[in-house]
């Protein structure tokens, strides 16, 4: 029985630790800590929670996920993938159910990791992550207009095209002050790249548009503008720990929503660790890092929190200014409690427009629209895959878009895998220079008899061969006493290809045809052995080469 893969990171980092790495990850702990603050404030309100419970979520799962992950440079918190699904779940079941939710979601992301399922969630098909974070990122887009523009509406529609038909119904009564706040945002965040790299631009635009908005209340009288402290009390100090109680239906009702954030916080989390392999040069633990994503998603909402992940823009960010070790992570959730504790309140005059302007610019980023118009280039399939995961995603929500997409993905990853295997006849003679199998000295068995028919299976046999080698062996069947089936070129056969070879033997005892087997492998053979088909078929029926498996047909034509 194989031992838990659970090794996290950080207890390799520190056995080489020293005063410089420190210093490096001092730095980018910092750096990244105030780039996270605009962000977690914003991720939190879009999700339907208050400001401060987005910043707890940074700061719990931050720590967590540094300190117990698979990756060395992986930071974690709330990100703009968990939106939609959050503020769908809060709408539905409350607080509490999106509570609950998180918690089985952790529970989900142990269990892959315990079950060492963290390679294989790395080979979901790229259209399908490429379909649902464009459809994610064009409805965060979406739900931000409102905000963005100052809009009066006396109702927000929750269905994305009823959203939009109640935006053109009040495009009237868009405030202009607003708008400006959230076009200067955007403007600040795109131009402050060109200026500097490392000073992030939201927290910038921030600051500056608060600014500009307690001014221009103070001395110019424009009170239209709405803020944090508007809308929500906050409170800096965090809350005690406290587990919501649980009914079965809850629970029952809760599974899907739980499954979807679990595999949208594998998927991320695990791409994010890859994208950093890329540029640090390590190996991430696929399953020590489920593993405590897992048990950060257990944690998070106990005080309070949302769902959480790694987050790819703050880890690239951890990279590129020097953090090299879990330690860098676990600074940015220590500077983000400072702030949370000491400066919090002055999160209350940050204009709503500005935090909308801010996740404007971050569903730009994700829609990936590039990487959509050359996928359109790749095979109908692909594309099919992409656009009804996008479209779902948008029109219906994120649980039925992944669910729907996985099915069909797995749907033409079976079609294409069975068409990898292929069934050929064979006629009159065997061409020796093909042949891997053949016994030397024996050269002069290639003639196939009269009354032998000869099959050559090419590729894995499994759903789909089996059925195409029983189907060709109907369409140009002469009744023939013995049917060989070369299995040379079989790598595995599964339960699948097993039930239809059997069937196929115990259909041609019925017809007084002889099934014998060639140049079958020593992996399939022992599949073979194991589920008693050697006794059904017959040992000597079992050949290791095509003149062996020749001669046998003779010995059984003259019997």
């Amino acid at each position: 029985m194989k031992t838990l893969d659970f090794k996290p990171k950080i207890v390799s980092a520190i056995r080489s630790y020293d005063k410089k790495t420190f210093s490096s990850d001092l730095m980018a702990g910092i750096i990244v800590g105030i780039v996270a603050l605009p962000l977690a404030i914003a991720f939190g309100i879009a999700s339907g929670v208050s400001p401060e419970k987005g910043i707890i979520t940074a700061i719990v799962a931050g720590f967590i996920i540094s300190a117990l992950g698979g990756s060395k440079v992986q930071i974690g918190g709330p990100t703009g993938a968990f939106i939609i699904i959050i503020s769908g779940i809060i709408s539905q079941y409350g607080i509490q159910g999106l509570t609950i939710a998180t918690l089985m979601a952790g529970v989900f992301l142990i269990l892959m990791g315990v079950l060492r399922l963290g390679t294989i969630i790395k080979y979901i098909p790229y259209p399908i992550v490429v379909g649902f974070t464009s459809g994610i990122a064009v409805t965060i887009f979406t739900t931000q207009i409102k905000d963005l523009t100052g809009m009066q509406m006396s109702s927000n529609p929750a269905d994305f095209i009823e959203k939009w038909i109640a935006y053109f119904h009040n495009i009237g009564n868009i405030d202009l002050w607003s708008t400006a706040m959230g076009l200067l945002s955007i403007l600040i965040i795109t131009m402050m790249p060109k200026i500097s790299k490392k000073i992030p631009g939201s927290l910038i635009a921030i600051i500056i548009v608060t600014i500009v908005a307690i001014l221009l209340k103070e001395y110019c009288g424009v009170n239209s503008i709405e803020t944090i402290g508007d809308r929500f009390s906050i409170n800096a100090k965090i809350p005690e720990a406290q587990m919501p109680q649980m009914t079965w239906d809850t629970i029952k009702g809760l599974a899907g929503p739980a499954f979807t954030i679990a595999i949208l916080g594998a998927i991320e989390s695990l791409l994010s660790a890859t994208v950093a392999d890329g540029v640090t040069g390590d190996h991430h633990n696929s399953n020590t890092e489920l593993i405590g994503q897992g048990i950060a998603n257990l944690a998070t909402p106990l005080f309070g929190g949302i769902p959480a992940t790694g987050a790819i823009a703050r880890t690239m960010t951890n990279i590129n200014n020097g953090g090299r070790t879990p330690i860098a992570g676990i600074v940015h959730a220590v500077v983000l409690l400072l702030i949370f504790l000491f400066l919090m309140p002055l999160a209350r005059y940050i204009p709503m427009a500005c935090l909308a302007g801010v996740l404007v610019v971050v569903s730009y980023g994700m829609s990936g629209w590039r990487s959509c118009l050359a996928m359109l280039k790749n095979p109908k399939s692909d594309i099919t895959v992409l656009l009804l995961t996008f479209f779902l995603t948008i029109i219906f929500d994120l649980t039925i878009a992944i669910e729907v997409g996985l099915v069909c993905a797995c749907l033409l990853f079976m079609r294409r895998m069975s068409e990898t295997s292929d069934v050929s006849v064979i006629y009159n003679e065997i061409d020796i220079s093909e042949d891997a199998d053949m016994q030397a000295g024996n050269l002069e068995n290639l003639t196939i008899p009269k009354d032998v028919e000869v099959y050559e299976i090419n590729g894995p046999y499994f759903f789909g061969a089996g059925n195409r080698a029983e189907e060709m062996m109907q369409r140009f069947g002469n009744d023939p006493k013995v049917r060989i089936i070369r299995m040379r070129k079989v790598p595995f056969i599964d339960s699948t290809g097993l039930h239809n070879l059997e069937n196929l033997c115990l259909m041609s005892k019925k017809e007084n045809v002889q099934i014998v087997l060639s140049g079958v492998n020593p992996k399939v053979e022992a599949v073979l052995v194991k589920n008693g088909f050697v006794e059904l078929l017959g040992r000597e029926n079992i050949c290791n080469h095509i003149d062996i498996a020749l001669a046998r047909a003779k010995e059984i034509i003259e019997d």
